[in-house]
């Protein structure tokens, strides 16, 4: 586990120089990104809507039997910014998209198509991982921030026709509560998170080795360990920040 961290966090590192030298083309991301956000953008805002929503549902007849209703949209928007959000949204992309780039460069592995292009003398880590983790932290960062506005809407409309909550009451408590460091927060978790999605997967597919039952096993591998680390770096990210 820690070889294979040092290994994406070389990888990354060498993407990111790849990237400075400016040999990233923009089309190569734009085409990344309609690939890991775009697609993926339906299933991470039904997953954060439909969440939210069975939290509003929950906590709507508790926060009324102990007249606290009108703290529900501030308690809401919380939990959702902080970490329904941008957890939900990340663990579904790497789930679709995270597995789709892993079997797209395992494939290019075990058919030699990656040492083909380093006979050419391209640098494959950086031509291969750059466009896809620039395009994974971008994609993540916009679903998030579409996610959080959604995910606030629906818990309004639940909490409305759950306890009749007034959206302007419900809103008025997102308003109070809610601050501009957990937006900040999360928006910063999005990006890390697409990143690292990025990095650990298109690492994973990168080792492959084998023929087409290795690609099989890299992806299910890959949605493992992304899982595990989106979860850690949560974990890092939410101590550094909201400890003490």
């Amino acid at each position: 586990m820690l070889s294979f961290l040092g290994q994406c966090v070389q990888n990354f590192l060498q993407a990111a120089k790849y990237t400075l030298k400016g040999n990233v083309r923009l089309s190569s991301v734009i085409i990344q990104m309609g690939a890991i956000g775009f697609d993926s953008l339906g299933i991470c805002l039904s997953i954060v809507f439909i969440s939210a929503c069975v939290i509003a549902l929950q906590v709507a007849q508790q926060f009324l039997m102990s007249g606290a209703d009108s703290y529900i949209g501030g308690f809401l928007a919380v939990a959702l910014i902080r970490e329904i959000a941008p957890g939900f949204a990340a663990l579904a992309l790497a789930a679709r998209a995270g597995t789709a780039i892993t079997a797209q460069v395992a494939n290019m592995q075990v058919t030699n198509q990656i040492d083909a292009i380093e006979v050419l003398k391209v640098d494959s880590i950086g031509y291969y991982f750059a466009p896809r983790i620039i395009a994974g932290a971008l994609g993540v960062f916009c679903i998030v921030l579409l996610a959080e506005v959604i995910g606030i809407l629906g818990g309004a409309v639940v909490s409305y026709f759950s306890i009749g909550l007034h959206p302007i009451r419900y809103f008025n408590s997102v308003w109070l509560m809610l601050v501009m460091k957990d937006i900040y927060v999360s928006l910063l978790k999005g990006l890390i998170f697409g990143g690292l999605i990025a990095t650990v997967c298109a690492t994973v597919g990168y080792n492959t080795r084998g023929g087409a039952k290795n690609v099989g096993e890299s992806t299910t591998k890959s949605a493992i360990l992304s899982t595990v680390y989106i979860l850690v770096a949560d974990l890092i990210i939410g101590i550094l920040f909201y400890m003490g």
